[in-house]
Formats: C-alpha cells, structure tokens, sequence
C-alpha cells in the first residue's frame, strides 16, 4: 500500500479515555537476516490474521483494519524491499506506519478502491470524488461514526479521488459500552454515485476490532 505521510491523529467528538497503545519501536522488529528467516511463518500469521479485518463494502471499495501486527508487517515488508537497515531510516519507516495502529479508542483503516480495469478505475475515481468522508460505522441504534479521512495529506481533489486512503473512526464511551454489551455493528457508503450497507458486520470482524478496545 502507499507509505503514509507521517501525521498526527487528532481527536473529535467524545473520544473515550484511550489506553496506552505500544507503538512499535526497532527492538520489536526482526533484522533483515532474521526477517529472510522468518518471512515465511510471520506472513502466513499475518495474512491469516487479515482475514478478520477486511470488511468488503459493496463489490469495488474495502476496508483493511489495521493493528500493531499488520503494521509491523508493512514494515518488514517496505524495510527487505529496500533493503533498510540503518536505524536513522528504520526510524522513519516507523513514524510514517505508527500512527495507523490503533490507540484504543478508535479504528484505523486503509480504505482501498478496487476497479481491476484501468479505464473505468480512471473514469470511476473522477466520479468518487469525496467517496472517502461517506464511509461509516454504526453501532445499534447510536448515530453514525463517520471517518475522518487522510488526516496525514490530502488525496483528493476536485476532479478525482484517490484509490488509497486512510481512515479513522474515533469512538465515543457510548459506542464501546454499545459495543460490548452486544450491539451490532455496521458499515456502508453513502455517496451519490457509490452506496453500500453491511448490517451486521460478520462476527469474526466484529470480535476482531472489538480486541482493539480492550
């Protein structure tokens, strides 16, 4: 996925109390040698992890809920790539992914619009544009959480959007307390040329963000 700019999360509405979220430090990651090693075993943890964290919304847009374990995957992922290994720019690699791991009182996601034919992904993103600030979540009968797209740079402009962006949905006490006491979860578009709704959200998505809360 595109690297993200690195940001600052800011917070709105009634955020609840956030726990101290771990961010991933260079102690946590495997050296190149190590990761060449391990590769194999650690992606099939991890894709097999992504599977409770992919929420399909309609047949042409996902969303990808990321955690400290997908991120650290990015990571090892961007640093093998480009062959990284000075700490100075390990550092950055993680100051850019650090701020998509969650913080315990919300969800962060890449939002992914998926046309596989070029022509009509150049013509459909023309006609998306501000698809990014329509993506929602509701919890039982509680207002929308709408996200709060691309806090980090601007991805859009006015004659089309991005096919890449990174989400937030910052939870109010309300909507944890919701949450847990069994509400049901779901999540849709609501754009003039784009609309979507999944109501529930599959269980094991749901119990999987449900871990990002506790």
């Amino acid at each position: 996925m595109d690297r993200p700019a690195n940001t600052r999360w800011a917070c709105c509405g009634r955020p609840m109390a956030s726990r101290l979220v771990q961010k991933l430090t260079r102690q946590d990651l495997f050296s190149l040698e190590q990761y060449a090693e391990k590769r194999a075993a650690f992606r099939d943890t991890v894709l097999d992890h992504k599977r409770n964290r992919r929420l399909d919304l309609g047949t042409n847009a996902a969303l990808y809920f990321e955690d400290r374990l997908t991120m650290q995957y990015q990571v090892q992922e961007m640093l093998r790539i480009e062959r990284i290994f000075e700490a100075a720019a390990i550092n950055e690699e993680l100051a850019a992914y650090n701020p998509l791991i969650p913080d315990g009182s919300n969800w962060k996601a890449t939002f992914m619009i998926e046309f596989p034919e070029a022509e009509e992904r150049r013509v459909m993103l023309a006609e998306l544009v501000g698809i990014e600030d329509c993506v929602y979540l509701q919890i039982g009968e509680l207002p929308r959480c709408m996200a709060i797209a691309d806090e980090d740079m601007d991805r859009s402009d006015a004659t089309k959007t991005s096919a890449v962006h990174f989400l937030r949905f910052e939870l109010s006490s309300e909507h944890v307390a919701a949450l847990k006491s069994g509400a049901a979860l779901a999540a849709g578009i609501d754009h003039p040329n784009y609309r979507a709704e999944i109501s529930p959200v599959a269980a094991n998505i749901r119990t999987s963000l449900l871990a990002d809360l506790d």
